[in-house]
């Protein structure tokens, strides 16, 4: 049975991690976005739904009882510490769920390669857990756009564009990078080569 090869995929937000991912699960990979496990995370009464709301208070909530994420994300983005005890209480948990989706993946041995979208992967330090990272990347006035499309200011993009490590700094430490600062094709073409390059280089190591 082959060895299960493992792709970190991050990059800014806003730069096109979840495009790349869903044209990579169309290739083949299975694929794992650590932020729909965020959102599992949080899901009502969860133990993290149950410490986020113990630190941050009832008005995070909506009335069906799930995390506003727009109004937490104004109390976290505006404040570095604050910032600092979500990240604590969510990143272990969500550590854990991603792992295990790997782990599972490897004792079925359905996959050959699984893709883990992780935004904070190095913030985490846990890239040595992979066999490969890929950083997807634009300017950050293309950031900008994409999150004012989005409904944001231009003074929270730029709150949650600097809560991450700068762009350049992932791309230094990347295995490979994609630019993604234009038309969908030129990112579908980038992610095939790179495909190809893992599939064909990483696939061979033992």
């Amino acid at each position: 049975m082959k060895r299960l090869i493992k792709v970190g995929l991050t990059g800014g937000i806003a730069t096109g991690k979840s495009t790349t991912l869903e044209r990579w699960q169309a290739a083949g990979a299975a694929g794992i976005d650590a932020d729909e496990l965020a959102h599992e995370a949080l899901e009502p009464e969860t133990p993290t739904w149950q410490d986020v709301v113990k630190t941050f208070g009832e008005g995070i909530l909506n009335q069906d009882r799930t995390v506003n994420r727009r109004k937490l994300g104004e109390i976290v983005f505006a404040d570095e510490g604050k910032r600092a005890v979500l990240n604590w209480i969510i990143h272990p948990a969500v550590g854990r769920m991603w792992t295990e989706r790997v782990e599972k993946l490897e004792r079925e041995g359905k996959a050959e390669v699984v893709v883990a979208s992780i935004p904070l992967l190095y913030e985490v330090a846990v890239e040595k857990q992979f066999d490969c990272v890929v950083v997807v990347g634009c300017s950050e006035r293309t950031q900008i756009m994409r999150l004012a499309g989005k409904g944001l200011s231009e003074a929270q993009a730029r709150a949650r564009i600097g809560a991450q490590w700068p762009l350049q700094t992932k791309m230094d430490r990347a295995d490979f990078v994609i630019w993604n600062d234009g038309r969908f094709e030129v990112l579908s073409e980038q992610a095939r080569m790179i495909w190809a390059n893992i599939e064909g280089e990483l696939s061979c190591r033992e």
